[in-house]
């Protein structure tokens, strides 16, 4: 059995807060297709493995500030803050939630946040565009498919034909 996930899905799900990309950990137990409260324990059983560089809470502030950004969202009751991991969080997680299908997922993650580096490193012009829109906006946690948008938007005008750089990749198994 093969578990894909959409890249665009995955991307979708990267935010920039405090100048780093991440992702929350309701976005990443969707992903794992596990409920965020089990997500949240696994990580909490095994603190030691998530330093500050791999995972941080968002402050009651963030957290408002990040809501009102995401105006389709339905975050209802939250009464926790949520977790934020970063691409080395990420990679973690793989490992305290220890399935077959977080494996799979996560290699599709990490092939996205090296999509993502990639495309900013191929337009070099274009990523200190992004990055100056990153310091501006880093306070308003606009969502970096916000950035890729206007990357894509960009492209198309620099490249007459632009092949499209989100599509699903299969995972097979082995």
């Amino acid at each position: 059995m093969t578990t894909t996930v959409p890249m665009e899905r995955i991307t979708s799900k990267i935010y920039l807060i405090r100048g780093q990309k991440v992702m929350l950990d309701r976005g990443l137990a969707e992903l794992y297709g596990v409920e965020t409260k089990a997500l949240k324990q696994a990580v909490k059983r095994n603190i030691g493995r998530f330093p500050e560089d791999f995972m941080f809470e968002l402050t009651k502030h963030e957290f408002d500030n990040l809501r009102s950004q995401i105006v389709t969202s339905s975050w209802g009751g939250t009464r926790y803050s949520p977790m934020a991991f970063t691409e080395q969080g990420v990679a973690m997680i793989s490992s305290v939630l220890n399935s077959d299908t977080a494996i799979k997922v996560n290699i599709q993650i990490m092939r996205a946040f090296t999509q993502l580096r990639q495309l900013l490193s191929t337009h070099k012009d274009l990523k200190k565009k992004i990055e100056a829109m990153e310091k501006k906006y880093d306070q308003q946690f606009t969502q970096l498919n916000c950035l890729r948008c206007l990357c894509i938007i960009r492209m198309c005008y620099e490249v007459k034909k632009m092949v499209s750089f989100i599509r699903a990749l299969p995972v097979t198994s082995s």
